[in-house]
């Protein structure tokens, strides 16, 4: 007697999680810092965020109507992605650039992959990249943020070092960092609200421990070992912790499911050079805050870190009786 067995594919238990509930705790993991980016960047800022979330929504939309699929904006990634890449930005960034910048992490980085779950590398920092290099000047925080009183020092703790050596944050108050008192993006130097909203979200299980716990070894280990070969050019590792996008690379851009690994050792291994690469192209390389780059080297690399994985328990059969 003949049996059909019928199979199908994977996951074959569903724990009633959806897109949309990931997309909105991360949103809410986020709202502290942005409140207190608002609260010290005013109308400005509110501006440039609200056009980027916005047009994002639009360009996922087209990207749906372009290649016939489903409306996807209801799964809220599109916004998500909209929202960390405005909190990266200047508040001082003009419309022209938000719009470009929204362009390539929807179009670019994540729709010619397939959509969500196909990008190979962030959306938000691909985006961020294709800034930088166009229109370095528009990153000149010390320039672009000039007018705002709250700056004590009126240079980012990151371009001091860049200019001056470790000499040259021995000013700046480590609180202040730690709450947001510094030169940077909109919603991405509130230190001590990025490190609330991301173990928010380990706790929560939407994100993994090990990339964010990992990314910051790297960070101190590299930099300790630059500040103890020069304590008078190179900063230590507090300053490189709570300056510049880390915190919010560290737990919110590092850890993004499409472009990071999902096996532990290649977690911790992805970490670990996540540090080291944001810490070298900081001290030796030719942009201000390394972050960016180095989150996009591991992402080119991620796929080769995933085949490390540990041996099969127990052995293979030989019988087929």
């Amino acid at each position: 007697m003949n049996t059909k067995l019928i199979v199908s594919p994977s996951p074959f238990i569903h724990n009633g999680d959806i897109i949309l509930k990931r997309s909105c705790q991360t949103i809410f993991a986020l709202l502290p810092a942005l409140l207190a980016g608002f609260y010290y960047y005013g109308i400005s800022a509110v501006a440039v965020v609200s056009l980027s979330v916005s047009t994002a929504m639009i360009w996922e939309l087209i990207m749906n109507y372009l290649t016939k699929q489903p409306v996807t904006i209801g799964d809220g990634t599109a916004a998500l992605i909209g929202l960390t890449f405005s909190m990266l930005l200047p508040a001082t960034t003009p419309w022209w650039a938000v719009l470009i910048g929204t362009f390539f992490a929807i179009i670019v980085a994540r729709g010619i992959f397939g959509g969500i779950g196909g990008n190979p590398f962030n959306p938000s920092l691909l985006a961020l990249a294709v800034l930088l290099i166009s229109w370095p000047d528009m990153f000149d925080f010390n320039e672009a943020l000039l007018n705002y009183d709250f700056i004590y020092n009126m240079m980012d703790p990151l371009s001091a070092v860049k200019r001056f050596g470790s000499s040259g944050v021995s000013s700046f108050d480590m609180f202040n960092l730690l709450i947001g008192k510094q030169a940077g993006g909109i919603g991405s130097v509130s230190g001590i609200f990025l490190i609330i909203g991301g173990i928010y979200l380990i706790i929560r299980g939407f994100i993994r421990w090990e990339i964010s716990l990992s990314f910051i070894i790297g960070i101190i280990i590299t930099s300790f070992l630059f500040n103890i070969s020069d304590p008078n050019k190179y900063a230590g590792p507090i300053i490189h912790i709570l300056s510049g996008y880390t915190l919010i690379g560290v737990f919110f851009l590092a850890t993004e499911d499409s472009s990071s690994p999902v096996n532990f050792i290649p977690m911790i291994i992805y970490g670990l050079c996540c540090g080291l690469m944001t810490v070298l192209i900081r001290n030796i390389g030719a942009h201000v805050d390394g972050i960016v780059f180095g989150i996009l080297l591991m992402n080119l690399v991620q796929p080769l870190l995933d085949k490390i994985r540990p041996k099969t328990i127990g052995k293979v059969a030989n019988n087929y009786e």
